[in-house]
C-alpha cells in the first residue's frame, strides 16, 4: 500500500508527569523530561509503544535494569578531533536536546561518564565503535558530536558487541558547518539496543546523515532533527535488514520550528525469516512544521521488502503542518513483495531465480548504499547484506 498525503498526522500520544501517556493533538506536545521518574512505565499499549515487545527489553523500560555495566567507547581521529570523557556536570550534555522516552530517561539518569567528540576544521574520517557491555549485563550512555562553524567532517559511530544498552547520543551542528555522519548497528544475535538520537542543527548547517541497521536481537532507535537557525538541511537515510526473531524499531521526527529549512527522509528494509519466528520491522516517521517554519521544504519516504513469509512491516508516516507557507511537503510508504516482472526480466535473460533475487534486493539497497562515500566502509557494509542474502538463499 502507497499513500502520499499532505495534512495532519493521526493522533499521537505522550507523557505527562504523573497522568502517564495520554492524548495529545499535535507531535510538538510532546513531553520531555530529564527526570525518569516523570514518565511512567510503559505498558505497551500507549502508541509510543504499542509496536515494541517490552518482555525482550532486558527492563531497561520499567527500572529493573541496574545499569551496572559498561560501553565501552573508542575514538580514532585525527588531527582536528577532540575527545574528552566528562561527567554527568559538563554544560554542553544536553544540548542536542531532551529525553523524550522513559528509557531515554532512564540513560540519563544511569551514565556515568559521557564522552564528548569536537571536529574543528576539516578532519581525516572519525571512526566511533560503542562496545556492549558483554553477555547478561546492562548499560547506560552518553555520546556528544558537535562541531565548530564552519567545519566539514566525516564520523562514523559503529555499535557492536552484546549485552543491553540504552544511551543518548546527541549531534550539535554549529553554524555553516556539514557533517556526515553514518551510525550502524552491528551487535551480535543476544544484543539489546534502545536509543535516543537528539540532532540540533544550526544557522546554514547540514547533515548527511545514513543509518545501518543489521546485528542484533532487539534494536530500537528514535531520531529527533531540530534547527536552531534558517537554513538548515538534513538528509536523514536508513537500510534495515531484518531475520527471522529480529526486531528493529526506527522512529524520527524532524520538527521544523523555524524558516527556510529543508529536510528529506529515506529508509528501506528488507525483511526475512527461514522459521516461523517472525522477522519485524517498524518504521515511524514524523515530520512537524511549525507555523514559525515558513518556506519549508521536506519529503520523507519509507519502502518495506518481504522477502519470504513470516515477516511483519509496519510503516507509519505522520506529516503535521501548521502553516500555508511551505516550499513542498509530503511523505510516502510501500510495503510489498518482489516485482514478478523484474524477476521475469532477468529470468528471461538466462539469470537463475537465486541470483535474480540477489540483483533485486541489490539495486533496493543500492540508493542507500551509493550514498556512503567512504570505500572500506561501503564494500563492508555491501558484504553484510550479502551475507544476509545467504541466510535464506534470496
Amino acid at each position: 500500500m502507497t499513500s502520499d498525503v499532505a495534512g495532519l498526522a493521526p493522533e499521537l500520544k505522550g507523557a505527562k508527569e504523573g497522568q502517564g501517556e495520554v492524548p495529545i493533538a499535535s507531535a510538538g506536545e510532546r513531553f520531555q523530561s530529564f527526570d525518569v521518574d516523570a514518565f511512567e512505565v510503559p505498558g505497551g499499549r500507549e502508541e509510543n509503544w504499542r509496536f515494541t515487545p517490552l518482555r525482550r527489553l532486558k527492563g531497561l523500560h520499567d527500572g529493573s535494569a541496574t545499569f551496572e555495566g559498561t560501553a565501552q567507547v573508542t575514538v580514532t581521529g585525527t588531527a582536528g578531533v577532540t575527545t574528552e570523557t566528562v561527567g554527568r556536570d559538563d554544560a554542553r550534555l544536553g544540548e542536542g536536546g531532551t529525553p523524550f522516552d522513559r528509557v531515554a530517561a532512564a540513560a540519563w539518569s544511569g551514565f556515568r561518564e559521557a564522552t564528548v567528540v569536537t571536529l574543528d576544521g576539516e578532519p581525516e574520517p572519525v571512526t566511533i565503535t560503542v562496545e556492549g557491555p558483554g553477555a547478561g549485563a546492562t548499560a547506560a550512555g552518553h555520546l556528544h558530536i558537535r562541531t565548530t562553524p564552519h567545519t566539514q567532517a566525516t564520523v562514523v559511530v559503529v555499535h557492536r558487541g552484546s549485552g543491553a544498552l540504552a544511551d543518548n547520543t546527541e549531534v550539535v551542528l554549529a553554524d555553516g558547518s556539514r557533517l556526515t555522519l553514518v551510525v550502524t548497528e552491528e551487535w551480535a544475535d543476544d544484543a539489546v539496543h534502545v536509543g535516543a538520537e537528539h540532532y540540533r542543527i544550526g544557522r546554514d548547517a547540514t547533515l548527511r546523515g545514513t543509518a545501518v541497521q543489521l546485528g542484533g536481537d532487539l534494536v530500537r532507535v528514535s531520531s529527533t532533527v531540530r534547527y536552531s537557525g534558517p537554513g538548515g538541511d538534513a538528509e536523514l537515510l536508513g537500510l534495515g535488514f531484518t531475520d527471522a526473531g529480529q526486531h528493529l524499531e526506527q522512529r524520527l521526527l524532524v520538527d521544523h520550528a523555524v524558516p527556510n529549512c529543508t529536510s528529506n527522509v529515506l529508509y528501506k528494509n528488507a525483511l526475512q525469516s527461514d522459521s516461523r519466528d517472525q522477522a519485524h520491522v517498524v518504521w515511524i516517521g514524523d515530520v512537524l512544521i511549525r507555523a514559525t517554519a515558513e518556506n519549508t521544504e521536506t519529503f520523507e519516504f519509507n519502502r518495506n521488502l518481504v522477502l519470504t513469509e513470516h515477516a511483519r512491516a509496519d510503516s507509519v508516516p505522520n506529516l503535521e503542518i501548521e502553516t500555508g507557507e511551505i516550499v513542498s511537503a509530503g511523505h510516502a510508504s510501500a510495503t510489498g513483495r518482489f516485482d514478478d516482472e523484474q524477476l521475469f526480466y532477468l529470468r528471461s535473460r538466462g539469470i537463475p531465480e537465486d541470483q535474480a533475487r540477489r540483483l533485486v534486493v541489490r539495486g533496493f539497497f543500492g540508493e542507500i548504499l551509493n550514498k556512503i562515500t567512504l570505500p572500506e566502509l561501503k564494500e563492508r557494509l555491501e558484504a553484510a547484506v550479502e551475507a544476509e542474502l545467504a541466510i535464506t538463499g534470496a
